[in-house]
């Protein structure tokens, strides 16, 4: 697996991340939404540039030009619901891309522990296609792992890129164990190195889903 840290090169991705971390900044739901769109259009912009092109003749009121076009896009998928801001992000790049969507939770045992459980997607043909699959967050790395899985029933992709905006180093190690090959890329903004028992990140920016759409019973 191929990782692509992207934060702390001093571009504007430090600075979307810091406000996203930032409980000042939090408390306004909207401007946290808005900081994973763009957060998920500089990723994609990113992306773009390892994908297959070909030269079109454009013409203009003027005359032609020989322009380099995408060759196909990518398949976008998401984790709800946290993903969905982020997925809308890469969505306004890539704009004439198919959709995949897979709804996954934790369920919780009265002993404190959780197991993740897949119990909807929605996807087309991934075949031979370049995936992306996004969540805010990747903290041990089961949500993503179980996801990919449920996915590739719907064909084995070209190459897949995994896009979350922060991880922890557990979660970036069960993916190496798990996701093997170099088909496979992970773009991060950043990474943090402790995971609580929870399984919550640390220093992280909390709950990624509760701060885009309201806490959850």
């Amino acid at each position: 697996m191929i990782i692509q840290t992207l934060g702390n090169r001093n571009t504007i991705i430090d600075q979307i991340i810091a406000e996203m971390r930032d409980v000042q900044v939090q408390g306004d739901a909207l401007r946290f939404r808005r900081n994973l769109e763009r957060f998920g259009e500089l990723v994609a912009y990113e992306i773009s540039k390892e994908l297959k092109y070909h030269t079109t003749e454009v013409v203009t009121p003027l005359g032609t030009a020989d322009v380099p076009v995408l060759s196909e896009y990518p398949v976008m998928a998401t984790i709800l619901r946290a993903g969905l801001p982020l997925h809308n992000g890469m969505l306004n790049i890539f704009d004439k891309s198919s959709n995949a969507f897979v709804s996954a939770y934790r369920r919780h045992t009265k002993e404190g522990s959780f197991e993740v459980m897949v119990d909807y997607i929605s996807s087309p043909d991934i075949d031979g296609k370049v995936l992306i699959l996004s969540d805010s967050m990747l903290a041990t790395g089961l949500s993503i792992h179980l996801c990919l899985r449920e996915l590739y029933t719907y064909g084995k992709p070209s190459h897949i890129h995994i896009v979350t905006v922060l991880a922890s180093v557990e979660g970036i190690d069960y993916l190496k164990r798990n996701l093997s090959g170099d088909d496979i890329t992970l773009w991060v903004g950043a990474v943090d190195d402790e995971l609580t028992a929870q399984a919550y990140i640390v220093p992280g920016l909390g709950d990624a889903g509760d701060l885009a759409f309201g806490v959850k019973n």
